[in-house]
């Protein structure tokens, strides 16, 4: 999920050069041991209460962007930014030995995905965007797909419809599409060999490494469920079913052997032969459907990013099945509003930000699909004269009714970000969904598989675990993808220079189910329009709304004076414990910056 003039968003369609290239494609070769130790709105015949002018009356006003907090270190190669500090290591390491930002995405997600394998892996699936030396950009769509016996029906009995068997089990897993996306990548854009980028995740699976925080806090709070699939047990819990806490060693040699074997043969090592016929094995003999010719015949998508102007930057992100779209409809509605003016915490500013929000999860839910299976009014949704529509409709002291947010228009996740010296940057998003996925694992292969059908609109007005709700558009088919909530967003400003960064480039994205858009919308605001470093603009406290069910959530950091000022004005607020984590690396006055969210104990490097 591009600008011309501050405050002003143009949709800009076919930005990038979308060929196919075949995945399966590269060299045997050994494993190495490697060790990695803003519209001017109207509001009958007077301004916008949300408005206020720069000098000049020049229109909303962009803060002066931050240089990078003084603690991190800004050299000459780039930046990465992961949901483990050890990971963005690896990433920080492929960049010295000569990679470039692709193939610090890819060592990267694989390291992270292994680290954090109860909210990533390679039975999971994503979106990449990807600017080149060039400055165009490309988008990947690596998402699951339902295997080819899903049906509308699926998750129905009569007249009762079966939510959770599409939350955990067999019938829960869609087609992994995580290897064929991140060797779609390499073939296209990386230096470095698949052997060099596995390495390092081959050896912390075989060797093992202590269990970070937020793997220990997902073990603990799931140690029921985990008990219940022994597979999983044998390597999160200990004999006596206590969980396996921070710090203690883990490995997972199964899962080892199957990135060696796509180490060795690429995509054929996982999609098909003995890899892929384990897989089979263990969700048939569970009772699912997904197959072995469900795997043989998964191919990622290259596709055309969004784009539109916003504050003098142009921004891009993934199309549908992806939700960046959503996020550029939140975008155009606040575009022509002085945010920075307003304050980052007053409640005039959050309750715009909420309502926004709505008017874009609303659209989420009514038009929303797998653009293959359904028409996506893309265009429309994200143009600027939407947002300007949907922004007069605001009340500055009110809530309004459910539906009353967008409109028809008539015609368990992981992020990682990065941007390098050559002006290439990647902002990359995986998940195998909710947390260890559908709780199934195939013990050969040691492939955690996805519950990514849960993402689907199983039956009219029944959300899924996010409590997201989804129509006719989402509706579960054969060979379709699921409406993703994953958003990687990508920024510049000025002409992109080939071979080296333009003066400002932002690679943002996080992890969260729905709270992905608006986690990672406010960050963008963060960097943006409030001229925060990465570090600051990751930290500040969020709020979420997301339509349906009516609630605010908002962070701790909320006071309780701006609480009680947005109840005021109609809005059920709630603090949510958790509001998504979000990955930023930037690169701007020369230098550059990344953040990883400490809210899932990420990391960030800089070389």
């Amino acid at each position: 999920m591009t600008r011309a003039a501050a405050g002003t968003l143009v949709l800009i369609v076919g930005v990038a050069a979308a060929r196919v290239v075949d995945a399966d494609t590269a060299a045997h070769a050994k494993i190495p041991t490697y060790t990695a130790d803003a519209r001017a709105a109207r509001m009958g015949d007077g301004e916008s209460p949300f408005v206020r002018r720069a000098p000049g009356g020049q229109g909303p006003r962009r803060a002066p962007a931050a240089r990078p907090s003084p603690a991190v270190l800004t050299e000459r190669h780039g930046a990465v930014a992961a949901e483990h500090p050890q990971a963005a290591e690896i990433g920080g390491e492929i960049l010295r030995r000569g990679g470039n930002a692709v193939d610090a995405a890819i060592a990267t997600a694989y390291a992270v995905c292994v680290l954090n394998a109860s909210s990533c892996g390679i039975g999971g699936g994503g979106f990449m965007l990807i600017q080149d030396a060039s400055g165009t950009v490309y988008a990947l769509d690596y998402r699951e797909a339902a295997p080819a016996l899903a049906h509308r029906n699926l998750y129905r009995h009569d007249d009762t419809v079966l939510a959770e068997l599409a939350r955990r089990g067999p019938l829960a897993v869609a087609v992994p599409g995580e290897v064929a996306g991140l060797e779609a990548a390499r073939v296209r854009f990386a230096r470095l060999s698949r052997t060099e980028l596995l390495a390092p995740a081959i050896a912390l699976a075989r060797d093992g490494f202590p269990i970070g925080a937020h793997l220990a806090a997902e073990i603990a709070g799931n140690a029921g469920a985990l008990a219940g699939t022994p597979a999983l047990a044998r390597l999160f819990l200990h004999d006596d079913g206590s969980p396996r806490r921070e710090g203690e060693p883990v490995q997972f040699p199964a899962l080892a052997a199957t990135l060696a074997a796509v180490a060795a043969a690429g995509a054929d090592g996982f999609y098909r032969g003995s890899v892929a016929a384990a897989i089979a094995h263990t969700v048939d003999g569970s009772g699912g459907i997904l197959t072995a010719d469900d795997l043989a015949k998964y191919r990622p998508q290259w596709r055309t990013p969004l784009h539109v102007r916003y504050r003098g930057f142009e921004v891009f992100t993934m199309p549908p099945p992806s939700s960046g779209g959503v996020l550029l409809e939140m975008l155009n509605v606040l575009a022509h509003d002085d945010l920075a003016a307003l304050g980052a915490r007053s409640p005039a500013y959050l309750h715009l930000l909420a309502e926004a929000m709505k008017d874009g999860f609303a659209d989420r839910a009514r038009w929303y699909g797998d653009p293959a299976f359904t028409t996506v009014p893309v265009a429309q949704l994200t143009s600027d004269a939407y947002g300007r529509a949907l922004r007069a409709r605001i009340r500055p002291d009110a809530v309004l009714p459910p539906s009353r947010y967008g409109t028809a228009p008539d015609s368990g996740t992981t992020h990682v970000s990065v941007v390098d010296d050559g002006g290439m940057a990647v902002a990359c998003t995986t998940t195998i969904n909710t947390a260890f996925g559908a709780m199934l694992m195939d013990e050969e292969s040691g492939v955690i598989l996805n519950n990514e059908m849960d993402d689907f609109a199983i039956a009219p007005g029944v959300p899924n675990t996010f409590g997201l709700i989804g129509g006719e558009a989402n509706a579960v088919a054969a060979g379709k993808r699921p409406l993703s909530s994953m958003t990687p967003v990508m920024a510049r400003s000025g002409s992109p220079r080939a071979g080296e960064p333009p003066p400002e480039l932002l690679a943002v994205g996080g992890s969260g189910g729905p709270l992905i858009i608006s986690a990672t919308l406010q960050t963008l605001l963060g960097l943006i329009d409030f001229g925060l470093d990465a570090r600051a603009a990751v930290a500040a406290p969020r709020i979420h709304d997301q339509w349906e069910p009516a609630r605010l959530g908002v962070e701790a950091g909320i006071d309780e004076g701006a609480r009680a000022e947005l109840a005021r004005r109609g809005h059920d607020v709630r603090v949510m414990p958790f509001a998504g984590a979000v990955e930023a690396a930037t690169y701007r006055d020369g230098r550059f910056d990344a953040a990883g969210d400490p809210r899932k104990s990420g990391g960030a490097v800089t070389r």
